[in-house]
């Protein structure tokens, strides 16, 4: 009779490995390692979020706990000064999931590969481009609206 010899923990660790060398967030998430989404909770009537925080050209990613529902937006600062926010999903792509990364000065769709100008994020909606998100600046801070965030649940 054989002897067979099971190595779950060398299957667990190549997976993780391979999720952890391809960048893919989702698989992150699922093994517990986190997400590039920072916690956010809405002060008042909205989320705020330091202008400090994110002044620096690269989007910062953010979701919102609401009703057991994650809803997940970024935000970034174009080149000509503007400071941009859109939900982290799009018209066509929205049931993948995956919403976006940045490269350079260009949002991706990691589903479909579209890329998109950051300083159109906010100018430019529908298709496969970032959902544009209601938001204003309030002297050092960011304000976005929790009635514009849960307006976009329906992508989550």
């Amino acid at each position: 009779m054989r002897k067979r010899i099971s190595t779950p923990g060398g299957l667990t660790f190549a997976v993780l490995a391979l999720a952890l060398t391809l960048g893919a967030a989702p698989a992150k998430a699922f093994f517990g390692l986190g997400s590039k989404h920072a916690a956010v909770r809405p002060q008042g009537d909205a989320v705020r979020i330091p202008l400090a925080e994110i002044n620096d050209g690269a989007a910062h990613f953010y979701e919102l706990s609401d009703g057991g529902k994650g809803i997940r937006f970024f935000v970034v600062q174009s080149r000509d000064g503007v400071v941009r926010a859109a939900f982290d999903a799009c018209d066509v792509c929205y049931h993948s999931r995956k919403g976006y990364t940045q490269d350079g000065a260009q949002m991706v769709c990691v589903n479909c590969s579209q890329r998109f100008d950051v300083a159109r994020v906010n100018e430019v909606k529908g298709g496969c481009n970032p959902a544009p998100l209601e938001r204003r600046v309030d002297g050092d801070t960011l304000s976005i609206p929790l009635a514009a965030l849960r307006a976009g649940a329906n992508f989550f």
